[in-house]
Parts: C-alpha cells; structure tokens; sequence
C-alpha cells in the first residue's frame, strides 16, 4: 500500500515538472528561417504579372515540332540534344529498304521508255533502209526477167499459135502481174521505212515515258521523306527517338507519358531566346501600348532578373492551358499571349522550357 502512494507521489512530482518544462518551450520566441531566396517582386509601381515559359527565337510560332511524314524504324540518329545544326542537315535516318528498291523500279522502267521512245526517233535504221532498198532493187529485176520472158513467149505465138499454147502465154503475163504487184508492195515497203516512226506511235510512247518519268520522281521524292531535316538553321532542343525504334506521322511513343512526342524538337539560333507570357483576359485592358511596354523576367530558384524587350501580341485569346500541357481545366480562364525577347547572353543558365514569372509595366512618360 506504501509502494503505491510512493508511486502517485513520483508521478505527480513527474507531471508537474513535465508542465514546467512544457510552459518553458513552448514561451521560447523561435525565428522564422529566412528563405533561401528573395520571393519575386514586381520591379514597378504598377504591374501585371503573368506566367511565362521560355522558347527558342522564332519569326513566327514557337519552337519546331518535326515529325517524319512516313513510318519506318529508325536506322541512324544523327544528332545531339544541343546541337547546332544549319538547314538541311540529316537528324535522323528511317530504314528506306523497301522504298529504295521500288525507286530503282521506276528509275529502270522510266529509262526503258526513253530508250524506246529515242529509237523511234531513230528510225528509220540504217541496216532496215539497206534492207528494204534491196527488196525492191530485187523486185524490180524480176519484173524485168518475167516480162522479157512474156515478151518472148507472146512473139513466138503471134508468129505461129501452134508453136506454143495460150496456157503457157496466159502464165507467163500472169507472172509478169505477179512481179509487178510485189514490186509495188516492196516501194511502199521502201517509202514506209523512210518515213520512219508513225507520229501516232512516237506520241503514245512520249506520254508513257512521261507518266513512268514522273511515277519515279514521285518515289524519288517518297525516298527523301526518309531522311529528315532540319528546316532552319538552328540547335536541336531534343532528340525522342532512338536507334531500333518506330518514327512515324504521330511521332515517338514515349513510355512514360504513353503519349506521342515530336521526333525532333528544334529552336532557331540561340543567340536570342523568346519568352511566352499568358495574361488574364481580365488584365488585358490593363497592357500598356506595344511602344509603352517593358518587362522583366524573375527566374525562379533565383535572385536574378533579366530585362526583356517586347516583341509582339498574338491577337487570339484562349482558353488556358496549363504549363504541364495537360489539356484538363477547372476553371474557365482565358489567356493573352504576349512574346517577348532577350539575349541568351544575359541569362546563360536559362533554358527553353523552363517557367519563369514576368512583370510587365508601363514606360514613364
């Protein structure tokens, strides 16, 4: 029984130096860590703020989204993420196999026209002349060889009936018409060789060289498609395609997004970055005149903050969509894009895509 009031005692002694110390820590003034960096502020006395996203230098648009315009799997990635790269150069390699050997086709079956349309040209040919000459230089000696042999026949009848009869005269001038007959078809035969090739014929054969002549241009230009390109001198934001995987019209499946990317992403030289702002359409009757305009851009994650120079507005108001370029919205807001420029020089750690936030204010009269 002792032991236990012993205990009791303990425990409230216990309990009332807990509360001591309790009412102690908590009457400690604590002071509030000071943050790691400044929190943005407006630079002006009068302001709109807006989200911003930083982009590759364009004179029109944002950065360029290229997609192949044929699926094939991917045989050579022939550029880095970062590159600068100058109009026309190759960025990626599809496996042409198949579309390769069909140009090769047509190149065959395009110059096996030609050929036959350039013999026709050619016509008539020398050896077939020669031929046809012959032809009739020889049909020409038998009419002379079966009509002194006519001659011959009818004299000695017209002399004597008895010595020979009508019958043999009778073949003998139907031989002589023989000969004349095929003496005439070897002249026409003659003239139709040098006349050369029909008209008629030379046309069909024009066309059909023609129409074979532009099927493999066509492939030729299919075959291109292959390679893809830069279309403007510029660096190579990113690279979403590998060696051994698909690149079609809808892009490059990336896994993790389960979505479909561009192939290649590019911007135009760097020397210059553009800055996309979003104002609320409920702000936009507060933007100053284009002349009126100034900006600064506040990096986040940094004290630092950069001057931009406005560029232009893009005069289409939009739905908001977000940064993360989900396409869900809960709110109905609508946005104002304005671009704005700076020189990379001026912010060489800032990168396109990256968020940033803007004050845009008004010049002092």
């Amino acid at each position: 029984m002792m032991f236990k009031k012993y205990l009791i005692f303990i425990a409230a002694v216990l309990g009332l130096l807990g509360g001591f110390l309790g009412a102690y820590l908590f009457a400690v003034e604590r002071h509030p860590q000071p943050p790691v960096f400044k929190p943005a502020q407006s630079p002006y006395a009068s302001a709109i703020f807006a989200n911003g996203i930083v982009e590759g230098s364009q004179d029109s648009g944002a950065n360029i989204n290229l997609y192949p315009e044929v699926v094939a799997p991917v045989l050579k990635v022939l550029v880095r993420d970062g590159q600068s790269v100058s109009a026309g150069t190759a960025l990626l390699q599809l496996d042409d196999t198949v579309q390769k050997a069909s140009t090769e086709q047509l190149r065959l079956q395009a110059e096996a026209a030609q050929t036959l349309l350039q013999q026709l040209h050619a016509q008539p040919r020398p050896e077939t002349l020669a031929i046809a000459k012959a032809q009739l230089t020889q049909a020409e000696a038998n009419v002379q060889a079966t009509r002194d042999s006519f001659d011959k026949r009818q004299r000695t009848f017209e002399a004597d009936p008895r010595a020979i009869s009508r019958d043999v005269l009778d073949g003998a001038r139907h031989a002589l018409a023989q000969a004349e007959a095929a003496r005439d078809v070897a002249a026409r035969q003659l003239g139709l060789t040098q006349a050369g090739a029909w008209q008629y014929d030379i046309a069909s054969q024009e066309k059909q060289w023609q129409a074979l002549n532009q099927s493999y241009l066509a492939a030729r230009a299919q075959l291109a498609k292959y390679t893809l390109r830069a279309p403007v001198d510029g660096v190579v934001l990113t690279v979403n395609a590998a060696r051994g995987g698909t690149a079609g019209t809808s892009g490059a499946y990336n896994p993790y997004t389960q979505g479909y990317d561009p192939v290649v992403v590019m911007s135009g030289p760097q020397d210059t970055l553009a800055v996309r702002c979003f104002v609320d359409e409920i702000l936009v009757a507060r933007l100053p005149k284009p002349e009126q305009v100034r900006a600064e851009m506040s990096i986040r994650g940094t004290e630092q903050k950069v001057a931009l120079s406005f560029d232009r507005v893009l005069p289409l108001v939009t739905p908001k969509i977000q940064l993360s370029n989900q396409r869900q919205e809960k709110v109905d807001l609508r946005v104002l894009p304005v671009l704005f420029r700076f020189k990379h020089a001026d912010a060489p750690v800032v990168y396109p895509g990256q968020l940033v936030d803007v004050y845009i204010g008004s010049k002092t009269p």
